[in-house]
């Protein structure tokens, strides 16, 4: 029998909202009609708040790498001189696709589980003067840490003309990103993590400077070529053909952003962040990443009395509870939980109170309900202070 019932806590992709689902539908059509037009019109200056940008965003059909590879390919050319700080495995996909595209790659190597240090990406970018660009992760979706974007761009700004290019994949729509106020030249995400929808849809916002810089590339592109996308924005269209179920549920997802309010839904992935981790802490479960480097949209453990496999197995024979494992060298190392999105501070009492029986059935040490007591005070503690 087709099991219904999952729990889906990873970091994508995640759960989407019922009112986005029904949306998506709706009845076909035409991507060349005025009904599609008048949605892209809607749609366009609504993404604008959740990036915190007034520039355009731009929203392509494919995954969010396909966001990582547009933001190379349309501000580089060959033999450029990048900064890729690598901290995980979405900051080694951007080094990848650089290298890819035959740019002359500065590594700034962190350890998995910390966040950079901006005194690191100052030296690097001092040891020349000629880096076009330097490429970021914000939320490091495989570790769980949050690299501090805004004092890094600040510096990359003082220092240099070079471009500030930052991965929001798992953090768009689940961290409050001022864009302009960062100083960031090119902001990049994708649709199935805290945008609340499936796979499918990537966005491109860009600063003034950075369009300058992609108009005036000659590197030659054709699918992935925001100039294209820019032209056709205007006119209420894309280059090629749109995800337009996707597109409908956009609509909605901002719909219900804007009921709860951009600065609310930051606040809320907070909320679900410290309940998290104070309810590991209670439960004596080792936290990979620091109080201070955390992400917002998910959670690391690194268990030492059990394996992390084991317990992810049953969690989700037993009670449909889907976690993230680690990745890379950190396969079978750390669990992750996903906090993200179409997900409310009741389900963080969900999952932590599952976890608590999943704990003792593998023998793990701690106080019965310890847990769901530690998210119980910061729940009440983080709405206390709201009132």
């Amino acid at each position: 029998m087709k099991r219904e019932w999952d729990l889906l806590h990873t970091p994508g992709p995640t759960p989407i909202p019922p009112s986005v689902e029904r949306a998506m539908n709706q009845p076909m059509i035409g991507h060349r009609g005025q009904k599609c037009k008048d949605l892209l019109k809607s749609i366009a200056p609504r993404l604008k708040p959740v990036f915190g940008t007034s520039g355009e965003v731009l929203v392509l059909t494919g995954s969010g790498t396909s966001a990582l590879e547009a933001a190379v390919v349309n501000t580089t050319q060959p033999g450029d001189e990048v900064i890729v700080v690598v901290a995980g495995a979405f900051g080694e996909r951007f080094a990848k696709i650089c290298e890819t595209y035959e740019l002359h790659v500065h590594r700034i190597d962190v350890e998995w589980g910390r966040a950079v240090e901006v005194a690191q990406v100052e030296q690097t970018l001092k040891s020349s003067n000629q880096v076009k660009a330097v490429f970021l992760t914000h939320s490091e979706t495989s570790t769980g840490v949050m690299h501090p974007i805004e004092s890094i761009a600040e510096r990359i700004n003082e220092l240099s003309d070079a471009l500030v290019v930052v991965d929001g994949v798992s953090s768009v729509g689940g961290s409050l990103l001022d864009m302009d106020r960062f100083g960031i030249d090119l902001l990049v995400s994708g649709s199935q993590k805290a945008m609340m929808l499936p796979p499918g849809l990537a966005f491109v916002a860009m600063s003034e400077r950075a369009w300058q810089t992609i108009q005036n590339n000659d590197r030659p592109r054709f699918y992935l070529d925001l100039r294209s996308y820019y032209d056709r924005l205007g006119e209420g269209q894309t280059p090629f053909t749109p995800a337009l179920s996707l597109l409908f549920g956009l609509e909605e997802v901002l719909q219900l952003m804007e009921e709860e309010g951009v600065q609310q839904v930051s606040e809320r992935h907070l909320l679900m962040q410290k309940m998290t981790r104070d309810a590991c802490r209670a439960l004596n479960l080792p936290l990979l990443v620091s109080e201070q480097e955390a992400s917002t949209t998910v959670t690391s453990i690194r268990p030492q009395t059990f394996e992390a496999e084991q317990l992810r197995k049953l969690a989700n024979e037993e009670f449909g509870l889907i976690l993230a494992g680690g990745q890379k060298h950190m396969k079978g190392e750390i669990f992750r939980i996903g906090h993200m999105g179409y997900c409310r501070p009741a389900n963080v009492f969900q999952y932590i109170s599952v976890l608590e029986v999943l704990l003792k059935r593998l023998g793990h040490d701690f106080d019965a309900g310890a847990g769901s007591a530690a998210a119980q005070e910061a729940y009440l503690q983080g709405t206390r202070e709201e009132t």
